[in-house]
């Protein structure tokens, strides 16, 4: 069983090779748009509702996006740059 303390994807003290949470999302939205391509010329029913769900999730992604940077922002506003071993906010 994995250490609940320690994140799988995103950065932390413990995973400082992770990601920040603007960066993976925007990967998945970049994976999104490839896939996307593939299906934009097929008509029938259940590719046009697959592609549509997936407009309504980039839309999504765009938004958490947009609120994973602006968290980022204030952080280094308040805090400066995350510094290894040291997190800015949050229970020690």
């Amino acid at each position: 069983m994995s250490d609940p303390k320690v994140t799988t994807f995103l950065a932390t003290d413990e995973n400082t090779d992770g990601w920040r949470l603007e960066e993976i999302l925007r990967v998945i939205q970049h994976d999104i748009v490839r896939r996307m391509q593939k299906i934009t010329g097929d008509s029938r029913p259940e590719a046009r509702a697959v592609l549509n769900n997936n407009i309504a999730i980039l839309g999504n992604l765009s938004d958490c996006i947009a609120r994973a940077e602006d968290s980022t922002q204030l952080l280094d506003r308040a805090f400066g740059p995350h510094k290894d071993g040291e997190p800015r906010i949050g229970v020690l």
